[in-house]
């Protein structure tokens, strides 16, 4: 299975950090954020990699190369402005191919990978769900018998990590467009599995948010070497 990183985004909420800096290459716990996402996927057995780049793109696309450094391939889809999640997968599906594919959010820090085997047969997508942080406490999926789900009161963030097929974006037209409202289509029509992990997980949004996972991976690195 190829995975593919969503990098593209402006980083407005990280500001000023983001002003000279795109926010896959933000430094935490010693390297960059997207540093992170290579060496855990590498763990997983992840191999091939697309990145879709458009704020400060040649900033990234230098930091991190071919991916040989990390033992991975990269391959890049630059966009000349950020064509949004949907719009941004449906560029790269060229270099994704026609199978399942792992998506992530890059702005997220979470060390859980849901295995491919998770998409059933005639299924457009699995979700991650996680527990509603402070910031988001109205949830977006319910989750029932690992069923996504659009109503009930029990609902759980989207953790921002999926498995794909590229038919959940293939027909759209082209140009920028959300993934949201694809995926809630395809809830609707019962076609999107989900799983709920309890672990650590980070919306790398703020940069508050950055500075306690700053402390939380500082403090693990310490602990483990007890």
């Amino acid at each position: 299975m190829k995975a593919m990183i969503l990098a593209a985004g402006l980083g407005k909420r990280m500001r000023p950090l983001t002003d000279h800096c795109p926010k896959p290459l933000l430094p935490v716990a010693g390297k960059p954020l997207i540093v992170h996402h290579l060496e855990r996927l590498k763990r997983a057995g992840i191999n091939e990699i697309v990145i879709n780049v458009s704020y400060r793109a040649e900033q990234i696309m230098k930091a991190l190369g071919d991916g040989s450094r990390f033992h991975l391939r990269i391959h890049w889809s630059q966009e000349t402005t950020p064509l949004e999640t949907g719009g941004g997968i449906q560029k790269a599906l060229p270099l994704l191919g026609d199978a399942p594919f792992l998506l992530i959010n890059g702005d997220v820090w979470c060390d859980h990978i849901p295995s491919e085997t998770r998409l059933q047969h005639d299924d457009l997508a699995h979700l991650v769900l996680v527990d509603n942080p402070p910031h988001h406490l109205a949830g977006d999926f319910t989750l029932t018998h690992g069923r996504a789900g659009l109503e009930g009161s029990s609902r759980m963030t989207f953790a921002g990590i999926s498995i794909l097929r590229p038919e959940l974006v293939a027909r759209e037209p082209m140009g920028a467009f959300a993934l949201a409202p694809l995926l809630k289509h395809a809830i609707a029509n019962h076609r999107v599995s989900g799983e709920h992990f309890s672990g650590h997980w980070v919306d790398v949004g703020t940069p508050e948010r950055l500075n306690e996972l700053e402390h939380f991976l500082l403090a693990s690195a310490r602990e483990s070497q007890r």
